[in-house]
C-alpha cells in the first residue's frame, strides 16, 4: 500500500479535490482489491508525508507513537511540544503538521475506515480520540504502548495467515487503553451527552464520517439525508438518540470548523472560504461565523499568528459502546 497527495487544484477523481488553494489531501492507495488497507512503520518507511511541515489532512485514520525529537506537532491548530514518549492519533479530515522538528524517531500506524468494518465501536473511538489527539504517557503507560506498537509492526512485517485479524484485535486493545488515559490539561472537553446508547445507531455512525470526511461537505440535512439513503425525519431522530445534539446542530458546528482551518491555514479569501463552506453570500457567512465564534472571519485570521488552544477544533464523535 503506498500514499498520494492531492494537491490544491488536482482532481484525483474521486471526490477529494481541495480545489485551488485549499488544504492538500493525503490518501492512501491499495494496489490489490485483496490488500490489507493498513501500514505500520518508521517515519522514514511510511513516507516523507509522515512527518510533513505544512498543512494537510487525510483521507484515513493515522496513530503516531513517538520515542523521540524536539519541536512541535500542530493538530487543528493546537500546538503539543513533544517531550517523548507520546500517542497521537488523527482522525480522518482533521489538519496537521509538524513545526521545527528534529529527530522524530517512532512508529506510524495508518488505516482506512474499511479496516475496521466488522469493528464500528472502534471506528467510534478512533474519532473520539481524535478530539484528544495527544497523550503524553507515563513510564507505566509507555511500557504497554510500546509493546503493542511492536507486536503490530512484528505481525504486519510477518504477515502471517490470519495476521489482519490479529492487527486488528491489537489496533482494539491500543485504542481502548488509549481512551482511559487523562486527556492533556489544555484540551477542554465538551460536556458528557445527556443520554449515552450502549450501541450507535449505524445511520448516526455514517453521519459522523460524513461530517468529518476530507471533502466538500452536503451542507443541508436533507442532503446529508440523501447521501445516506435515509429519510430527514430518520436521519434527525437516529443522531439526536446517538448524539444528543440534531444533525443541523452539527452541521452547523462542522461549518464553523472547516472555516477556522480554511482562514488559519490556507490563503483563500473570505469569499473563497464562504463558498467552501456552503455560503454562497460572504455577508451572511461573516454575520453567521461571527455569531458562532464572536469574531469576524478577518478577526480569527489576524489573530491566529499563534496557535492558541482556544482555537482548537474537534472532528464530531459519536458516543460508542463503553470498553
Amino acid at each position: 500500500m503506498r500514499g498520494s497527495t492531492v494537491l490544491p487544484g488536482t482532481s484525483p477523481g474521486n471526490g477529494s479535490d481541495p480545489g485551488a488553494g485549499g488544504l492538500p489531501v493525503h490518501r492512501l492507495e491499495v494496489p490489490m482489491p485483496n490488500a490489507l488497507p493498513f501500514a505500520i512503520g518508521t517515519f522514514d518507511t511510511i513516507g516523507p508525508m509522515s512527518r510533513a511541515s505544512f498543512p494537510h489532512r487525510h483521507t484515513f485514520h493515522e496513530i503516531v507513537y513517538v520515542t523521540g525529537g524536539t519541536g512541535s506537532h500542530v493538530v487543528d491548530l493546537t500546538s503539543f511540544t513533544l517531550r517523548p514518549p507520546h500517542l497521537c492519533f488523527i482522525a480522518p479530515g482533521q489538519v496537521h503538521y509538524w513545526d521545527g522538528v528534529r529527530g522524530l524517531e517512532g512508529r506510524v500506524v495508518v488505516f482506512t475506515d474499511d479496516f475496521l468494518l466488522e469493528r464500528p465501536a472502534d471506528r467510534a473511538l478512533l474519532r473520539r480520540l481524535g478530539r484528544r489527539s495527544w497523550l503524553e504517557l507515563p513510564e507505566r503507560d509507555a511500557d504497554w504502548a510500546a509493546r503493542l506498537v511492536a507486536e503490530m509492526d512484528h505481525e504486519y512485517r510477518l504477515g502471517a495467515e490470519g495476521f489482519g485479524g490479529v492487527l486488528r484485535a491489537l489496533l482494539h486493545i491500543l485504542v481502548v487503553r488509549a481512551a482511559r488515559l487523562p486527556a492533556p490539561d489544555r484540551i477542554h472537553q465538551q460536556p458528557a451527552q445527556a443520554h449515552v446508547p450502549t450501541r450507535t445507531p449505524p445511520v448516526a455512525t455514517r453521519f459522523v464520517a460524513l461530517v468529518n470526511a476530507p471533502h466538500a461537505l452536503p451542507w443541508s440535512v436533507r442532503e446529508c439525508a440523501g447521501h445516506l439513503g435515509v429519510s430527514v425525519s430518520h436521519l434527525n431522530e437516529a443522531v439526536k438518540a446517538a448524539m444528543g445534539r440534531t444533525p443541523g446542530e452539527l452541521l452547523r458546528q462542522a461549518r464553523v470548523h472547516e472555516a477556522k482551518r480554511l482562514l488559519a491555514c490556507t490563503e483563500l479569501t473570505v469569499r473563497q472560504v464562504a463558498d467552501r463552506v456552503g455560503f454562497g453570500d460572504p455577508a451572511y457567512f461573516c454575520r453567521f461565523f461571527r455569531r458562532e465564534t464572536g469574531a469576524t472571519p478577518g478577526d480569527f485570521r489576524r489573530g491566529d499568528g499563534d496557535i492558541h488552544h482556544d482555537h482548537r477544533i474537534a472532528s464530531i464523535a459519536p458516543p460508542g459502546p463503553s470498553a
